[in-house]
């Protein structure tokens, strides 16, 4: 495994390069997170090089993260992407997502966010990437059943890479972590 210094978007060539390298080996998808398209297409860059014939499957923030209404990802960025084979699924996270308002209001912690906190002891992107796993899944992105790489962050970019065999939101706990290639160190 290997261990970047720090969290942040700085890693991401580096974990671009892991990604799309280790996709290639095992002849699978890529399944990202990227909110505003530079991970997207740090990956698209990478997989030209390496000859990557999977798809890349991009996992965005629903809308309400900027304001009810307007995503993230600028329209003509995801345009651009679209037109290069990039798939985009947009939905509410698997490890947050109604749960949380529930938890915001009542004042609670509920199992799902328990498995999300668990999971950012690794490293916030390890959660990123357990999670566009299920999402994906759910949304008929990628086959059941198979392998994957996942791509993840702490924030803006790129620091982790996983492959992840997702289950269904709805049998969460299927979904299971194979191999952490690369995060960050967490000696903050």
């Amino acid at each position: 495994m290997i261990a970047f210094d720090k969290i942040g978007p700085e890693n991401t060539p580096a974990a671009a390069e892991i990604a799309v390298k280790r996709a290639v080996e095992l002849g699978t998808d890529i399944v990202a997170a990227s909110n505003q398209g530079d991970t997207a297409k740090a990956l698209l860059a990478e997989g030209e090089k390496q000859g990557f014939k999977g798809r890349i499957v991009i996992i965005t923030q629903v809308s309400k993260a900027a304001a009810n209404g307007v995503n993230v990802m600028p329209p003509e960025v995801k345009a651009e992407l679209q037109a290069r084979g990039v798939v985009f699924v947009t939905a509410g996270h698997a490890l947050s997502g109604a749960e949380r308002g529930l938890s915001t209001k009542y004042r609670g912690i509920y199992p799902v966010e328990i498995i999300a906190d668990t999971l950012r002891t690794i490293s916030r992107g390890t959660k990123v990437c357990y999670e566009v796993a299920v999402m994906a899944l759910d949304a008929d992105a990628i086959p059941y059943g198979k392998p994957v790489v996942c791509v993840g962050g702490s924030g803006r970019g790129a620091d982790t890479v996983c492959v992840v065999t997702p289950g269904y939101s709805a049998n969460i706990l299927d979904t299971k972590v194979n191999e952490i290639i690369c995060k960050p160190n967490l000696y903050e």
